[in-house]
Parts: structure tokens; sequence; C-alpha cells
């Protein structure tokens, strides 16, 4: 089939703009392929940009500093601690990928601009390896998107794909929607899908997790399979598509982003962070921490086994085992519930053990510092009465919810909470070369995935395994494709952003 006029030529296509998305699209680049990069959503970030950002990795030079002697396979040997009683295979060759070249991410990444604390400790690791990004997720999505347009990607934002496109078996490009105007993307060396997982896609959760599921809310809410779906079409497979982060209670976020959020990543800013950490005394750092650890964390489940009740926005119990309480959240209508205790309990959340909330290896967050931080989702009254005045809550269900337990008041309320799902682990199969496989285990010609659209039966359990993939991944099927054929062209139609 000739090029139409209309098509939109490159060597290399790109669907999904976040952090894999963009790995893929500069190393291609930078390898001296023309290469157009399509996101859906008005901004580049994916899931990405939704993270708490860690990323598990060795030989990194925060490690060095420390004294720290780590290694790839030492890191190969702890990652299948993490998956203790799961009852399926790993991906040991896609594991040691990962092992083995998230050293040369992590370098690639702080080459780029990104700047990191640690490493924190995170049992079973046998050694720290957590690094935690500043100022926050966003770092990853501001320095890489400046890094690809400085290199010459054509990034094109509220463009969403609608199919896939083959000649002769092929994979020769994708249907785009734009301003109500649709039009081909050609890649002629190759398709890559980085458009993340299927989080919120209640189809995809409904047929491979169940029904319940499929009622859970996505942290991220555009995180839809597309990817999974498009590659379904053309006979790939998807893998551990039951397995999930979630469902889990998260706080909502609030509604003006707190300061840590706001904070631009700019580079002096991250390096002024990363002094201050292991400089400023905790009296002056812990202010700062804990308006990030009470912005959208989950609320420890110690809380419930403590005596604490999960109620609906009527004011009803809502009843299960604290690790099954998301889910009975999830069938309440409109998905959302209060978290209410009594003095006892209020005193024993506001100091060590027992913590409100926590980001591993950062710190942790007490009742105080959300009565400090979190005045949109901390409320206080003397009596239930009181209490169901000010959550606008029907008094006799909420006495009736409060009345088993042996609660004195002052009474505190979290919430809301909604039940979520952080990430599931539903990728299509994938070869070493982050080739998509059919069904036979044969190549789909031209077409590659990365991050959580290609993780192939990867068992990424632990802090930071999700984004090192992603960056991982994404850097090796960006010059992979890049070389897939000799030589390369120019794009046909010159950047529209």
């Amino acid at each position: 089939m000739a090029d139409d006029p209309k098509d939109a030529v490159f060597d290399v296509l790109v669907i999904g703009g976040g952090g894999s998305g963009l790995a893929a699209a500069i190393e291609a680049r930078e390898a001296g392929a023309s290469v157009t990069l399509l996101e859906k959503n008005p901004r580049l970030g994916g899931s990405t940009a939704w993270s708490i950002g860690s990323i598990s990795a060795t030989q990194t030079p925060h490690q060095r500093a420390q004294g720290i002697e780590d290694n790839p396979q030492q890191h190969w040997e702890d990652m299948p601690k993490f998956a203790g009683g799961m009852d399926r295979p790993d991906n040991d060759a896609l594991r040691k990928i990962l092992c083995d070249e998230v050293p040369a991410a992590f370098q690639w990444l702080l080459d780029s601009g990104v700047r990191f604390m640690g490493p924190m400790p995170e049992p079973p690791h046998r050694l720290p390896r957590m690094h935690n990004v500043l100022p926050n997720s966003r770092s990853y999505i501001y320095h890489l998107e400046k890094r690809a347009r400085r290199d010459g990607v054509d990034i094109r934002c509220n463009t969403r794909v609608i199919e896939l496109v083959t000649e002769k078996g092929r994979v020769i490009g994708a249907r785009v929607e734009r301003d109500g105007q649709t039009q081909l993307f050609r890649g002629i060396n190759g398709v890559i899908l980085a458009a993340g997982d299927f989080t919120n896609s209640p189809e995809l959760k409904a047929r491979f997790m169940g029904p319940r599921e499929a009622k859970v809310e996505a942290i991220n809410m555009t995180a839809t399979g597309d990817g999974q779906k498009m590659a379904e079409a053309l006979g790939a497979t998807v893998l551990n598509g039951d397995l999930a982060l979630g469902p889990e209670l998260r706080f909502i976020p609030p509604q003006k982003e707190t300061l840590v959020r706001r904070l631009p990543p700019w580079r002096a800013l991250a390096v002024f962070m990363q002094w201050s950490m292991g400089h400023l005394p905790p009296a002056i750092l812990r202010p700062f921490l804990m308006q990030f650890l009470t912005t959208a964390l989950a609320p420890s489940l110690s809380l419930f086994e403590a005596g604490a009740v999960l109620v609906n926005q009527n004011g009803q119990a809502v009843h299960d085992e604290p690790k099954k309480l998301a889910y009975a959240l999830a069938d309440e209508l409109g998905n959302r519930g209060w978290i209410i205790f009594g003095q006892e309990i209020a005193q024993r959340f506001s100091a060590w053990p027992d913590f409100i909330s926590t980001a591993p290896g950062v710190a942790y967050a007490y009742l105080a510092d959300y009565a400090r931080n979190r005045k949109d989702i901390y409320a206080r009254a003397d009596s239930i009465k009181a209490l169901a005045s000010h959550l606008k809550m029907r008094e006799p269900l909420l006495q009736e919810a409060l009345g088993h337990q042996a609660m004195t008041g002052p009474y505190i309320a979290l919430g809301p909470v909604r039940s979520v799902f952080v990430h599931n682990e539903g990728g299509l199969k994938v070869d070493t070369s982050h080739r998509v496989l059919d069904a036979h285990e044969q190549p789909i010609d031209g077409l590659y995935a990365v991050g959580s659209t290609g993780q192939g039966g990867l068992l990424l359990k632990g802090h930071g395994h999700h984004i090192a993939w992603a960056f991982v991944s994404g850097r090796r099927a960006g010059k992979l494709v890049a070389a897939a054929r000799p030589g390369t062209r120019r794009a046909s139609n010159p950047p529209q952003e």
C-alpha cells in the first residue's frame, strides 16, 4: 500500500506518553530514527506521574556514597522473595534484563536531570536499593519531555489511537483521531505500545479479575488498557491479568494540590532537597514530608484491627475483614467511606509504632499530621450526633455502626476514602526483544510493547520495580526498533506541537 499524502510517516511510532513511552522515544531518536509519540491525554505523564516515584536499582552513585557494595545478580536473586506465596512462574529472563540494566537506566535518569534521595532499606532486599525521586514523580516527565523535545521527538497530545493497522501481516502504523479528524500514522521500523495498564477498564477487569474488581476505580483514571485491547485484536496474549496492587483504600487527594505536588521539578530545587535530606535536622524536614505523606496514601489497616469502623456516606457500617474492606466499599454507592474511631484509638495512633499512613523508607504520618495537613478530610466531634450532623450522615445508622465498639468521645472521622487499584500486572506476552508474541509464541511483526503494557509475565512486587521496568524496557525497545531496519528517513509531516 503506497503512502497517502495525508499519512504521517516516521521510522518509529510510540503510543503512550508516560515514563516508558518517553524512554523509548528518546532512545530511538538518539539512535538516528525519526520518532513520533502519541498521547491521548492533554499532557504527558501516564501512571508514572501518579506514582510515589521510587525506583529500585543497584550500583548507583547513592549506594557508593554510603559504601554499599551491591550488584545486579543479588538484585535478581532478591526480587522473587517479594512474590512469596504467589502460585505462578516469574519471567526469569525479563527479570535478568531488568536487574542488569537498571543501573544504566538510573544513571541515564541522572544525566537527564532527575534527582533522588536514598537508597532506603526495604526487606527482603538484602541491601538498601530503593531511591525516591525529588521533589515528586512529575520530575521524571518534566526532564524527559525536555530531553525528548530537544532531541526532536515529534510529540502529539490529545491524539487518541483508534486501532493498529496491518499490511501483509505486519503492523505498519496506527489510525488516530484528533480534533474530530482521523489520520494514519506510519511507523516504518515498528510500533511501540507504551499505553500503561488496565486498572480503569471495567471490561478487562471483569474478564481477568471478576465482577467485584470491575467496580473498583483506578488511581490513574485514563489507564484503560488501550494497548492490551489493540494487541489482543491481532492475536496477542495478556499474562497475569488477574494480578493487581489492590484494591486498597486510599484517602481522596486534596482539591488544591499540596506544596510538595506544586513544587516545580527544577534540577536546582531537587539538588537542594537532596542536600537537605542529609543535612537538615528532622524537626525542619518533617513538616515538609508530612505534606507528601498525607496527600493520597493508604490508611493503615491496623486502624481497623484496633477497632476503627468504616462507614458509607449514609453512616452505615461497611463490614468485612480489614484486608477485604476495599472490596466491600466498592460495592457501596459512590465508593466513598469514612474511618471513624474514638479517643482511645486517637491517642494510640498519635505516636510510634501506630501510624495512619507511611511512604516506605521516608517517614510515618500520625493523627496530628492529618489534623494539621488535611483539614478537608479530618473531622472531630464530642458526640456521635454532632459527628453525624457535620458529615451529613443519618444519626441512627451512625449510632448503630459505632454502638458495637467500646468508643468514647471525642470522635474522629477521616475521609472520604475510596477503593482503588494502584496498578495491575496484566501485560502482553513479549520476548526478550520486547516484541509482542501471539498465542503460538510467534512475534507479531512490527509490534513491540514496554512498561506495564509489555510486562510479559514479569512479577514486579516491591517498591520501585514497576518504574524500573518502565525505563529499562522503554530504553531497550527504542534502541531495538530504531535498528530494526537499515537507514532512517525524515518524518513526512513536521512536528505540530
